[in-house]
């Protein structure tokens, strides 16, 4: 899920392209769209009666800044 709406780029992705590329239930895809959200992943934004989910790119950013530093320290010990 959250590769599909990293690809979409800045414009983000709606909802229902989500759950037609991955074939998946509404409802699971609204649980794991929920927890992104709130993780700070993602954010959502309505055009009429489409949802749109769209990266946060900078959150993204921090988590592979993180990993990066934190990848194998335990190796160098």
């Amino acid at each position: 899920i959250y590769k599909e709406v990293v690809k979409a780029g800045y414009k983000g992705i709606a909802v229902g392209g989500v759950q037609e590329k991955l074939g998946i239930p509404a409802s699971t895809l609204s649980h794991h769209i929920s927890s992104l959200a709130s993780a700070g992943l993602i954010t959502q934004r309505r055009e009429g009666r489409i949802l749109f989910c769209v990266a946060e790119y900078e959150c993204l950013d921090d988590v592979i800044d993180f990993l990066r530093a934190e990848c194998c320290v335990n190796e160098c010990q």
